[in-house]
């Protein structure tokens, strides 16, 4: 069973010389190897987004809906934001 599709696609020039350089260079061997490492990547940035929605952004909207008077205004929680990044604070 063949494990690959092969498909022709149309770049825009700027990202076609990319994909040439990236082989160029030697960092890959074939342009098939530098859209695979693309899409991978892609692949990890969409899973991440959906680990972040179901695992912070749930749980907020979970715990706002259960207590919503813990809400803060936006211009009081912007206001929180903006003196943390004038201290040079995080928020780990």
């Amino acid at each position: 069973m063949r494990t690959t599709r092969s498909l022709s696609i149309t770049l825009p020039i700027e990202m076609a010389e990319m994909v040439k350089a990236k082989v160029t260079s030697g960092e890959y061997a074939t342009e098939s190897e530098v859209i695979r490492d693309g899409l991978r990547t892609l692949a990890a940035r969409d899973a991440a987004v959906e680990r972040w929605l179901r695992e912070e952004v749930a749980a907020a909207y979970d715990a706002h809906k259960a207590d919503p008077t813990r809400a803060v205004p936006l211009e009081d929680g912007m206001a929180q934001v903006r003196s943390r990044v004038a201290k040079g604070k995080s928020w780990a």
